[in-house]
């Protein structure tokens, strides 16, 4: 049950250039005059959008990873940066990160603090990836039910893949695992 005036949320944050318009996972638009026909889940036609692909990775350039070695450092840098806030997971893997945190429910608050969030987790690693780490933005789903929460969680700190450094709160402790191996 989140505390008043607050929302858990579902945080994606994304590496700069590694999911860009034309991408072969499925977009839309920001403005949403451009949808593909799929999603992760489901992924479009390979040559869906094959120009625009091409387009923005020349005029983008090469994708943003992380080391890692620098996948702890950023997923401590987050939780320092929220510690005023409750979280129950993080995950940081080659392209992205995710968090489930309790923010205000109020979208240009949560904008500035993940956005500040950002850049500190970006100092952390300056020494590893100099220049801008992160995409624009984040993606910040409501989460407003039980089933919901346990659906994340289990996402978050499960279904990441090899290489991704998880954190969890977990039966009154802090518990991390760095799935390196």
């Amino acid at each position: 049950m989140p505390q008043l005036g607050m929302r858990w949320r579902f945080i994606t944050i994304n590496t700069k250039n590694s999911w860009l318009p034309g991408d072969g996972r499925g977009f839309r638009h920001r403005a949403h005059r451009i949808h593909s026909s799929g999603d992760y889940r489901n992924p479009p036609p390979a040559e869906e959008h094959a120009g625009l692909r091409h387009v923005n990775q020349q005029r983008s350039g090469d994708k943003v990873v992380l080391p890692r070695d620098a996948r702890p450092r950023i997923a401590k840098a987050l939780l320092e940066a929220l510690t005023q806030y409750r979280f129950k997971a993080l995950s940081v893997a080659s392209d992205h990160a995710h968090l489930l945190i309790e923010l205000p429910d109020v979208v240009p608050q949560i904008k500035v603090i993940i956005g500040d969030a950002k850049r500190v987790a970006s100092k952390a690693v300056g020494d590893l990836l100099p220049g801008t780490v992160w995409s624009a933005g984040c993606d910040y789903e409501p989460v407003d039910d039980a089933r919901h929460f346990d659906a994340c969680e289990h996402y978050v700190l499960t279904k990441q893949g090899a290489g991704t450094w998880t954190w969890s709160f977990r039966d009154g402790g802090m518990w991390h695992e760095d799935r390196n191996r």
